[in-house]
């Protein structure tokens, strides 16, 4: 597996000021970093990516659809607008030498329609993820759709939805994600579930109930471990934790408080706790 982290705990933008905190989260054994895609142009991604390239990082994109480029719109001019922005994410990623892009590509996190999505949405959903996963592949790059729990959006929240609208993309270059912060939320037996759709799943994020550091909460990161290891997981695993840094985000994921004491703390206690629980998951499996 490679031991990754999301950066928008940071910012929205990363940028090559930043470098002193890339430099910081490869020496504390990180090998993959999921790089915010929200706004900018493939060049300024291209210089990300020559700073990542020489500190042996891989990167990924993190993105999201927005509301002005939403793909489930049932106006089509915004949908249109939605194809432009997927298209935009690919290049973006593309430029930084990017493998993979991940996050709730196919629906605006905290808009809601006050109804569950419709057959038409869904329909629209599942064009703009096809779409999306044809010219991603062109590229080389994975796509991995997140499932956002209920309270946050209500187009894709659970595994089975997430499987649904895998099986009808039908595409091999489209995946998607599990989530233990939103699988805590709407599973009834998280690592099961993982389980039951780990042939469709294609990344998995590393994320505490709190959204704090991983391991200081009660999410079951060992039962995952192992479910992960049972299935012969080897793809990213990635800390996703939200602080204050991003005001958006932060209203977005209602992170009205600090989770942990410092970016340095949150980067070494994750990566300590991962390695630790992922080594002790292989040993429960063959003892």
């Amino acid at each position: 597996m490679k031991l990754a982290f999301n950066l928008l705990v940071i910012g929205a933008g990363i940028t090559p000021a930043h470098a002193p905190q890339l430099a910081r989260l490869k020496a504390h054994g990180y090998d993959a970093l999921e790089i915010p895609v929200f706004s900018g142009n493939p060049a300024q991604y291209r210089d990300i990516g020559r700073i990542l390239a020489d500190l042996g990082i891989t990167p990924g994109a993190a993105a999201v659809a927005t509301p002005e480029a939403n793909p489930v719109s049932p106006d089509p001019a915004i949908r249109a607008r939605a194809r432009d922005h997927h298209r935009w994410i690919v290049d973006c990623t593309h430029a930084m030498g990017g493998e993979i892009i991940a996050g709730p590509l196919h629906s605006p996190v905290g808009v809601f329609t006050g109804l569950g999505p419709t057959d038409t949405e869904r329909g629209h959903c599942v064009d703009a993820m096809r779409a999306l996963a044809d010219y991603a592949g062109d590229a080389g790059i994975r796509v991995s759709a997140e499932a956002v729990n209920r309270f946050e959006c209500y187009m894709m929240s659970t595994m089975a939805e997430a499987s649904r609208i895998f099986h009808e993309v039908d595409h091999p270059n489209y995946g998607y994600m599990f989530d233990t912060f939103h699988a805590n939320i709407e599973e009834k037996d998280a690592p099961a579930t993982y389980e039951r759709y780990h042939r469709e799943i294609n990344h998995f994020h590393v994320s505490e109930n709190d959204r704090g550091v991983p391991g200081t909460g009660h999410v079951p990161f060992r039962a995952h471990f192992q479910a992960l290891r049972r299935c012969n997981y080897d793809g990213w695993l990635t800390v996703e934790a939200f602080g204050r840094a991003l005001p958006e985000l932060a209203g977005a994921t209602r992170v009205w408080r600090d989770l942990f004491d410092d970016l340095d703390t949150l980067f070494a206690d994750s990566a300590a706790f991962i390695r630790r629980e992922w080594a002790l998951a292989g040993e429960g499996l063959t003892a």
